[in-house]
């Protein structure tokens, strides 16, 4: 079912979300309303240009239990930002622009690559990511379902 952009619902603090354009079926995300932009976990981190496009190449730790977990991705460089990240520092972070599936939408959103090694959520969606018209319930988790894959069953709630 999709989801009109004008019907209003609820999100968690927590969701599955899927980024098919980098091939990832599956992926926890923390909702931070306090970030405009969303974030992802990558290592590997390689630039290229190709017939004057730039691209970057990276592999992304899709269980936040397992960093044997991975997908190794490619997409169309959009720039640099810089972020402050939750400790205060500002760093100069890769961006790219790719589709994510959520609550029955595909957007477009605007990703940046982030170690996020020592972070619980391998995935941070930002204010830009929220289906438009849905509101972040913060006591609840995966309100929109979303894939469960068997790494993550196990898990404890908080």
């Amino acid at each position: 079912q999709v989801m009109s952009k004008t019907r209003s619902g609820e999100i968690g603090w927590r969701e599955y979300l899927a980024l098919p354009e980098l091939g990832i079926d599956s992926i926890k995300a923390k909702v931070d309303t306090g970030a405009l932009t969303s974030a992802i976990h990558a290592t590997e981190i390689q630039f290229s240009t190709v017939d004057g496009k730039s691209w970057v190449d990276f592999t992304v730790p899709t269980s936040q239990f397992s960093d044997a977990l991975t997908v190794r991705c490619r997409a169309p460089l959009v720039g640099y930002r810089k972020v402050r990240n939750s400790g205060g520092v500002q760093d100069e972070r890769a961006v790219i622009e790719t589709k994510v599936s959520i609550g029955g939408q595909l957007r477009t959103i605007e990703l940046t690559l982030a170690s996020r090694t020592n972070m619980r959520f391998r995935m941070l969606l930002g204010r830009s990511g929220i289906p438009d018209g849905y509101y972040v319930i913060p006591g609840k988790s995966y309100l929109l379902g979303g894939f469960k894959g068997s790494h993550e069953f196990g898990e404890e709630e908080e």
